[in-house]
This record gives structure tokens, sequence and C-alpha cells, in this order.
């Protein structure tokens, strides 16, 4: 009786043990799916402010057509963009375009001084720096997730139950990594 009673409580224990572990798993994977979908809202945002930046800059400068055809056709992309690579990518290629998009409007004065230009470019600053946070957060999450994925014992768990690594947000162009000039 007393072996059976000491089985029981070591299964019992080790039952525990892999529940936690899987329950860890499960807490990772929600969290990253939660932060994915922070920065999906951001991005959504930023598509949407978008064309109302263009049509205000279109306004002051009609022959900068190159430029806006640029940031619809990145904006396009991005939003059509599905895996975490593709939409790293495409969100690169729309902020250079958006860069473009924001020196064209240095050329003219009077756009600069315009207040909806000034608000919604205040707008994107704003959106920028909550995606940055929120691209900072989700792979923060994944770094967790992929730690445990990997690491003994949760990594026997996770293959049990078929848990994948997640990819981290990153720059895949390393012009987006250089330090901008800054000319007075």
């Amino acid at each position: 009786m007393v072996p059976f009673l000491v089985f029981l409580a070591v299964l019992v224990v080790i039952l525990l043990i892999v529940g936690g572990m899987y329950n860890g798993l499960v807490q990772l994977r929600v969290r990253a799916d939660n932060a994915w979908s922070d920065i999906d809202i951001q991005l959504k945002r930023r598509h949407d402010l978008i064309p109302n930046l263009v049509e205000t800059v279109k306004g002051y400068a009609t022959h900068e057509k190159d430029t806006f055809e640029n940031v619809a056709r990145y904006r396009s992309a991005a939003m059509a963009a599905t895996s975490a690579d593709d939409r790293a990518q495409a969100e690169g290629q729309l902020t250079q375009a958006l860069r473009g998009l924001l020196a064209v409007a240095e050329a003219y004065p009077e756009l600069k001084a315009n207040e909806q230009f000034m608000s919604l470019q205040g707008q994107l600053s704003d959106l920028e720096d909550a995606l940055q946070n929120s691209r900072r957060y989700y792979n923060a999450v994944v770094r967790d997730l992929n730690t445990k994925i990997q690491s003994f014992p949760t990594n026997i768990i996770a293959g049990m139950f078929n848990f994948q690594q997640r990819q981290f947000f990153e720059v895949a162009d390393p012009t987006e990594r250089a330090v901008p000039a800054v000319k007075f």
C-alpha cells in the first residue's frame, strides 16, 4: 500500500510539473499573439493615416508623382503581407517611402507651415513611437517563448504539443539601421 501511495504522489508531482510547463508555454503563445495583434492595430492606424498625409502633400507638390506612387505601392504591399518576415520587409519599404514623402515636404516651406500637415506629421510620429514600442514588446515575448521552447525540459513538452518558434519582427533593410544625417 505504501509503495502505491509513493508512486501516486510522484505521478501527481510529475503531472503538476508537466502541466505547469505546458501552461507557461500557452501563456507565452497567447502573449505573442496579443503582441502581434498590437502591432497590427498600430500598422492599421498608420495605413489609415498615410492617404491623408499623401493628399495633403500632393496639394503642394504636384510634380512629385513617383514619391506618391511609391508610398501607395508600399502601403498596399504592407497591408497584404501575412507572415512576420513579409510584414517586416514591406513595412521597411513603406518606412523608406514615407521618409521620401517627408523629404519632399521639407522642400515646401508653405507646406511645413500648414496646420493640417503639421497635425498629420505629429500623428505619424506618435504612431511610429507606438509601433516601435509594440515591436519591442512583441520581440521580447517571442524571445521568451523561443527560449522556453528550446530549453530543457520544457523543450520536451513543447515538442509533444507542437509549439513552434516565432520569428522576430526585424528590420530587413540595413539602410534603416543607419543613423540619419542631420544637416543645419
